[in-house]
C-alpha cells in the first residue's frame, strides 16, 4: 500500500517516509514486502496505516483540498489529530508505536466478529469477557473478546438469519482484552504534548465533536484504546454539521462502505481501493470531490508533471459559479403569502410526531393524512410549473371597423373551406387587397371528419 504513489508522487513519498523515520521500526520490507502474515501483526499494521494515511492527506493537502472536518476509525483518530495539529509527528508516532506495541505483547487468542445488528440488539448479550468494539452503522456492530463468547453472540445472530462475519485479527481490540495493557499506555500518553486541533475534529470514541482541550486529556487516548469506535455516530455528527462529501484517507474503501448506512444522502469517496492502480484511484477520488465543490489547486496538481498552459479563447469568460445552488422544484404559487408558506413548509420538512405535538392533534391521526396532504402539495405545484409551459392560439371575429377605414397593409392569412379556394368571390378579395400591396396567403381548412384540423 502506498507503494505506486511513493514512485508517482514526491509529496507523498516525503510525508511516508518523514512518518516511517519517526516510528523506528523497519517497515520499508513490511509494509512493501511479500510477508503478509507479518503486517497482520498489529504492532507492524497499526504504524503502517499511521504513515499511509499521513502521506495521503500532506498529498491531497499540496493540491488545495482542505477539510472542514476530520474524524478518524481507531488509528486513523490519531493521524487526524496529527495532521490537524493535537500532535507532532514525533509524538503521534509516539503513541502509535506505544498502542500497536504493547497490543501485540497481550496473550493471543479472543475474537471480533461483525453482525448485522444494532446496539441495542447485541447489549443485552454480552459478557464481561465480550463488549461492543466498534457501531459502524445502525446495523453494524462488531462484538470483540473472549473467543467462546464472541462466537455465542455469533452463533445467535446466525440462528436469526443475520449476516456475521469473523474477522481477521490478531487480538481482540477494544474490548476487555485490552485492559492489562492500559496502565502501560497511560504512563505513554501522560508524556506527550498537545495542542488544540486547527480544524475541527469529530470524535469516533464520543461520536460528537471535540471540546476544548478533551483530546488534550492523557486519558482521551486511554479509553480511545478499550471503549467502543462509535463511527456511526461520528457520521451523523458530520451530517448535522452539514457535510456531504466524505474523503477516506486510507488503503482501501472500508469505511466508505460503511458511511452511506448512517448519513444516505452524502458521498464516501475513497482515496485508495486495494488491488487497483493507485494513481489512477487517487485522480479519480480528487476529480470526484472537486465536482462535489471541494477546491483543488489544479496549478499544483499539474506541477511538475509535465503539462503546460495553453491560451484561452479569444470569446470573454463570464467568470460564474457554475455550482447549482439546491433549490425546491417548482414555484409556490403567487396566491401564497408568508404564512401559507411557513405552514406549508413545515407539513413537507417535519415529520409527524413532531408536528403533532406542535399543533395539538394525535400523531396517529395526522401519520394517515400527512403523506396524502404532502402528495396533494406536490401535485399543485408540478401542474402550476407545467402550466406555465403552455399556451394557446384562440380566433376571433375581428369587429367592425369604426371611423374612418385605414389601409390594410403586411401579410394576411385568408382561411377558407377546401372547396372554396379558387371561389371567385375568394379571389377577388385577394386581388383587391393585392392591388392595395398587401400580401395574401390562402389557408385550406379541411375536412373535420378526415381528422385534419384548422391551422394555428
Amino acid at each position: 500500500m502506498g507503494r505506486e504513489l511513493w514512485e508517482a508522487f514526491p509529496v507523498f513519498a516525503e510525508a511516508f517516509d518523514a512518518a516511517l523515520a519517526e516510528l523506528g521500526l523497519p517497515l520499508w520490507e513490511v509494509v512493501w514486502g511479500g510477508d503478509a502474515g507479518r503486517l497482520s501483526r498489529t504492532e507492524f499494521t497499526q504504524p503502517a496505516l499511521f504513515a499511509v494515511e499521513v502521506a495521503l492527506f500532506r498529498l491531497v493537502e499540496s493540491w488545495g483540498v482542505r477539510p472542514d472536518f476530520l474524524a478518524g476509525h481507531s488509528i486513523g483518530e490519531i493521524a487526524a489529530a496529527h495532521v490537524s495539529g493535537v500532535l507532532s509527528l514525533a509524538d503521534a508516532a509516539k503513541l502509535v508505536v506505544a498502542r500497536g506495541r504493547l497490543m501485540q505483547a497481550l496473550p493471543a487468542g479472543g475474537a471480533m466478529v461483525a453482525v448485522q445488528a444494532s446496539e441495542d440488539e447485541v447489549r443485552p448479550l454480552l459478557s464481561d469477557g465480550v463488549g461492543v468494539a466498534a457501531v459502524n452503522g445502525p446495523s453494524a456492530v462488531v462484538v470483540s473478546g473472549l473467543e467462546a463468547e464472541v462466537l455465542r453472540v455469533q452463533e445467535h445472530f446466525e440462528a436469526e438469519g443475520r449476516k456475521t462475519t469473523r474477522l481477521r485479527v490478531s487480538h481482540a481490540f477494544h474490548s476487555p482484552l485490552m485492559e492489562p495493557m492500559l496502565d502501560d499506555f497511560r504512563a505513554v500518553t501522560a508524556k506527550l504534548q498537545y495542542s488544540e486541533p486547527v480544524i475541527p475534529i469529530v470524535s469516533t470514541l464520543t461520536g460528537a465533536p471535540v471540546g476544548r482541550g478533551e483530546l488534550a486529556d492523557p486519558e482521551y487516548w486511554v479509553r480511545h484504546v478499550r471503549e467502543p469506535v462509535r463511527f456511526a455516530d461520528a457520521v451523523k455528527a458530520l451530517e448535522a454539521e452539514g457535510v456531504t462529501t466524505y474523503l477516506e484517507m486510507g488503503p482501501d474503501a472500508v469505511l466508505t462502505a460503511m458511511g452511506p448506512q448512517s448519513a444516505e444522502d452524502a458521498v464516501f469517496v475513497p482515496a485508495l481501493r486495494r488491488n487497483r492502480g493507485e494513481e489512477t484511484e487517487l485522480v479519480t477520488a480528487l476529480a470526484l470531490a472537486h465536482c462535489r465543490g471541494a477546491a483543488v489547486d489544479w496549478s499544483a496538481f499539474f506541477a511538475g508533471r509535465g503539462a503546460g498552459l495553453v491560451d484561452l479563447p479569444t470569446y470573454a469568460f463570464q467568470r460564474r459559479w457554475f455550482w447549482p445552488a439546491p433549490q425546491v422544484v417548482g414555484a409556490a404559487p403567487v396566491t401564497e403569502d408568508a404564512a401559507d408558506t411557513a405552514a406549508w413548509n413545515a407539513l413537507e420538512r417535519t415529520d409527524a410526531a413532531t408536528l403533532a405535538d406542535r399543533i395539538g392533534v394525535p400523531a396517529p391521526v395526522l401519520g394517515e393524512v400527512l403523506p396524502a396532504l404532502k402528495d396533494w402539495r406536490h401535485r399543485l405545484r408540478e401542474e402550476a410549473r407545467t402550466d406555465s409551459w403552455c399556451y394557446r392560439v384562440d380566433w376571433h371575429p375581428v369587429a367592425p371597423p369604426t371611423g374612418e377605414p385605414t389601409a390594410p397593409d403586411g401579410t394576411w392569412l385568408i382561411a377558407v373551406p377546401e372547396e372554396l379556394t379558387d371561389h371567385a368571390q375568394v379571389r377577388a378579395v385577394c386581388d383587391a387587397l393585392a392591388a392595395r400591396g398587401v400580401r395574401t396567403i390562402r389557408l385550406k381548412v379541411g375536412d373535420q371528419e378526415r381528422g385534419s384540423s384548422p391551422p394555428s
